[in-house]
């Protein structure tokens, strides 16, 4: 985090999506997005779908370039953590203007996606599977 960062005040949000959760701190600034350390391109490999989904809300409510974001995300895969730092984007644009839930809102931005995977039963090979029915 660069020094401009920690001395300013941000808003802030949590997001999760599967087993990802993502921390979210929105700094006024000139739209640099840094994952963990990195930049959001180098963390997400250079997948653009990924990049896009997470700065949806943001170009919904057109304030791209507007604020640096600084996000801690574990756990999950790169798709659940892209849909958890955008969910806590959008939980943190709600803290700058509550203005902005409507469209947010609208969107699906604002509600987070609860599946995950389902465990195993007892008896079963997989979470539904069973065994192979023989007669005799």
């Amino acid at each position: 985090m660069s020094e401009q960062a920690d001395s300013s005040r941000y808003f802030y949000g949590t997001g999760r999506r599967k087993s990802a959760v993502a921390l979210v701190r929105l700094y006024r600034g000139t739209g640099t997005v840094t994952v963990n350390g990195r930049t959001a391109r180098e963390h997400f490999g250079g997948r653009d779908v990924l990049h896009a989904t997470m700065m949806a809300p943001l170009r919904l409510v057109n304030l791209q370039g507007q604020f640096d974001i600084v996000v801690k995300v574990m756990g999950g895969g790169v798709s659940g953590q892209a849909g958890a730092v955008r969910h806590g984007i959008s939980r943190a644009l709600l803290r700058v203007d509550d203005d902005l839930r409507q469209p947010l809102k609208r969107a699906k931005f604002l509600t987070r996606d609860p599946r995950v995977k389902e465990r195993k039963k007892v008896g079963l090979k997989r979470a539904r599977k069973a065994p192979q029915y023989t007669k005799r």
